[in-house]
């Protein structure tokens, strides 16, 4: 048998794990059974109704969340000279080139969101093998591939965040602290949870939202009714 901590034990009192919950009713549980001594993540996990393997069911996209997320992103922006100013002025942390690229492949990855320009990718993308597996590879259907880098670096700054189904056809995403108040964690998880739902492939059939949990960095999952957020 798995050994069960005191203090998650004291968590998993405190609420039905058997009940399904409004989204509200999820997150002041979440709120309630976080026992972390720094200002944890609160984290959903939506299972859809997908299979990734196929192209036409792949889900994948980004939002920007209305409270932002809590924590501050480290932005690189790689682009030609012209762009420097601007990408700077919007506040991101790193602006260049080939200096960062030479950087990364000599293992250097200490940034969140990588952004650039397109007449740039075909040198951003000797960096796939390292940017790809850390999820940091740019990606225009994810705006971090653009001419407006300032327009992408505010909206990162501000709390846009890119989510990705996975292989199991469950997407994770961080969408506050627990810090946070309740109403907040609750409008931003809406927004995900409802731009998911336009992202819905037409090649999906039956039901698309599975299941949606919430839950905060070290806390159990809480389980939450897809129908009182998707309909």
């Amino acid at each position: 048998m798995p050994h069960v901590s005191k203090k998650k034990k004291e968590a998993l009192a405190k609420f039905d794990k058997s009940k399904i919950y409004s989204l509200t009713e999820a997150v002041d549980i979440v709120k309630k059974i976080t026992y972390t001594t720094f200002d944890a993540s609160v984290d959903l996990n939506v299972r859809l109704g997908v299979d990734p393997r196929k192209a036409n069911q792949m889900v994948r996209g980004s939002v920007t969340l209305p409270h932002g997320t809590g924590r501050v992103k480290r932005v690189l922006v790689l682009c030609t000279p012209d762009k420097e100013q601007e990408a700077t002025e919007a506040g991101a942390d790193f602006v260049g080139l080939d200096e960062y690229i030479q950087k990364i492949k000599d293992g250097w990855t200490d940034i969140d969101v990588v952004i650039t320009t397109p007449n740039v990718m075909p040198k951003v993308g000797a960096l796939g093998r390292i940017l790809g597996p850390r999820g940091l590879m740019p990606n225009p259907k994810t705006g971090t591939v653009t001419m407006e880098v300032g327009k992408a670096v505010k909206e990162v700054k501000a709390g846009k965040i890119d989510f990705k189904v996975d292989k199991y056809g469950i997407v994770h995403a961080a969408v506050a602290k627990v810090s946070f108040e309740s109403d907040k964690i609750v409008e931003n998880a809406k927004e995900l949870l409802q731009t998911i739902n336009k992202l819905k492939p037409s090649a999906a059939k039956g039901t698309y939202v599975k299941s949606i949990y919430v839950s905060s960095t070290m806390s159990p999952g809480v389980q939450v009714d897809p129908k009182s957020v998707t309909n």
